[in-house]
């Protein structure tokens, strides 16, 4: 039976080859992929990135669904503006202040 350095040590010697098998195996990933880019035309934007290689998606403003009593504005993600948590603990309904 293996003791627990003997294990510890396995595994630390496996970690390396499988990183070591990750970068062998990268670079013909990468020229894969690079291929197919060249060969259908591919650009950033079809693979749903930006000209820089960030998404799309990241840093999108998303409308306002509720306004507050002094035109306070939350898009209803996220943590709950002070405000509305005041409203609901004083007996108010979110839905209250959906802007309509």
């Amino acid at each position: 039976m293996s003791t627990y350095q003997e294990l510890k040590r396995q595994i630390a010697d496996l970690e390396a080859k499988a990183e070591e098998a990750r970068k062998q195996e990268l670079q013909s990933i990468i020229s894969g992929i690079k291929s197919k880019i060249a060969e259908y035309g591919l650009t950033a934007k079809d693979l749903g990135l930006t000209a820089d290689g960030s998404s799309r998606r990241q840093g999108a403003t998303v409308a306002p669904k509720y306004m507050g009593p002094n035109g306070e504005k939350w898009t209803g993600r996220g943590r709950q503006p002070d405000w509305i948590k005041n409203a609901i603990e004083n007996g108010r309904n979110k839905e209250d202040f959906l802007i309509k």
